[in-house]
């Protein structure tokens, strides 16, 4: 197609998309009919090509000679539809509608295509295709769907679709510390990442091991893999070597989760963190993973039974008001103590929560504290929070396991400060 009929005729190629958009998705529906006999289908590459280029005639239509041309056109589309489905229900008892969904948007998309914006009308072309072509798979997800699960992820929808957007973003409270708008922004940020590990070990499922569960624990909670892999070493003291391992794992996925939230919130704190953050991690993964190749053969574990639901609106809630308290706390014992009252929040926060702790300290790094201080708090509180994995792990597992855990932390710990100082130095 020379340049100067594309100058002449502007529309030429927004018609010419719309029938290869309408190609796209008769390609897959005349391969999902592909066994049936001539005749049986509605609609196939060809009729779905056509009305694709009618689309986009209509679009055409419309910007031209009359605005009624896309609505008529388009409810014409709708009764030749109907019609032709309503025959063949007679035959095959298919009351399925997927396919007629699919004729009317291939004809909206070939308007889009000459009339709105081609890359938009390709993109939503390809998405439906997709999911056209994959109805085993998606109905095969659905049916695996627990009902927890549902409720999670509606849940998961109403503290970011919903609430959100109600919150007033502007700094409240004593010294403006608190701003609502982002203090739930970082609860749904939570709870997007805990909803994204558990359902990476439920569609992952139990048979990937230790490797899988104990990475992807981490992102709900690694002290549960914790509590549950210290009282199964107590009944089979000969697993205690890969157990180990596995904590260790799960401490470690702790700290590529914190470069996750520093990106989102503060990019700027980026470049200094990942040193200490790379360092921290390496030190717990390497020797986790030299103990797991060293007892691998042979050895099987109970999977761990983490939280039953994914997201709960009360854990959230107060995860937010610790969150809040921790953010006000940090702000008065910024201003009573200077920098050392930051740390001494930032270790005595990390025995119970690394998550709220390593968010408020992001969060102030952008108005309140320098960087070299945040820095050294996240390395302080995710390392207390690891040191009560060893006290959890000594206590009520064995001592065999609580002491090979801990060399590692305690090195990670050291390195990931000698990290920070040498970089801010």
């Amino acid at each position: 197609m020379s340049s100067q009929f594309i100058q002449n005729h502007p529309h030429a190629i927004g018609l010419l998309v719309a029938l290869l958009l309408g190609a796209l998705i008769g390609l897959e529906r005349g391969w999902e009919a592909r066994h049936q006999e001539p005749g049986d289908r509605i609609a196939g590459i060809r009729t779905h090509a056509l009305i694709g280029l009618l689309g986009g005639i209509s679009g055409l239509i419309s910007e031209t000679l009359t605005t009624w041309a896309f609505p008529l056109m388009f409810l014409g589309l709708i009764g030749i539809c109907l019609v032709a489905y309503r025959v063949r229900t007679e035959k095959f008892k298919d009351f399925s509608i997927t396919g007629m969904i699919g004729l009317l948007l291939t004809f909206c998309f070939g308007a889009i295509a000459v009339s709105v914006s081609i890359p938009l009308a390709s993109a939503a072309a390809v998405i439906t295709a997709i999911i056209l072509d994959n109805k085993q798979e998606i109905h095969g997800l659905v049916n695996r769907l627990q009902s927890h699960e549902m409720d999670a992820a509606l849940k998961l929808l109403l503290i970011s679709v919903v609430m959100l957007p109600l919150l007033p973003d502007r700094n409240l409270g004593p010294g403006g510390a608190l701003n609502p708008y982002e203090i739930w922004w970082l609860v749904v940020l939570i709870a997007s990442v805990s909803f994204v590990g558990y359902f990476a070990i439920r569609v992952g499922g139990t048979e990937k091991g230790l490797l899988f569960t104990s990475i992807f624990a981490g992102m709900t909670s690694s002290t549960a893999l914790t509590l549950h892999f210290a009282r199964q070493s107590r009944r089979a003291p000969e697993l205690s070597p890969i157990l180990g391992s596995g904590i260790l794992l799960a401490a470690g996925t702790m700290f590529p989760r914190i470069l996750v939230y520093c990106l989102l919130i503060s990019p700027a704190l980026l470049p200094q963190l990942v040193w200490p953050v790379t360092v921290m991690t390496l030190l717990l993964y390497a020797p986790a993973l030299v103990i797991w190749r060293r007892n691998r053969k042979n050895i099987t574990f109970e999977q761990p039974q983490l939280a039953r639901n994914p997201l709960e609106l009360k854990s959230a809630l107060l995860f937010g008001i610790l969150l809040t308290a921790i953010l006000f706390l940090g702000e008065f014992l910024r201003d009573w103590l200077g920098d050392a009252g930051v740390l001494v929040l930032a270790a005595t926060s990390g025995v119970a929560d690394v998550d709220a702790i390593t968010l408020s300290l992001t969060r102030m790094s952008l108005t309140s504290i320098d960087a070299q201080t945040a820095i050294i708090g996240i390395v302080i509180a995710t390392s207390v929070n690891n040191g009560v994995k060893c006290v959890i792990a000594a206590a009520i597992g064995t001592r065999a396991l609580g002491m090979r855990i801990a060399l590692p932390i305690i090195l990670s710990l050291l390195g990931g400060l000698a990290t920070a100082v040498l970089i801010q130095g």
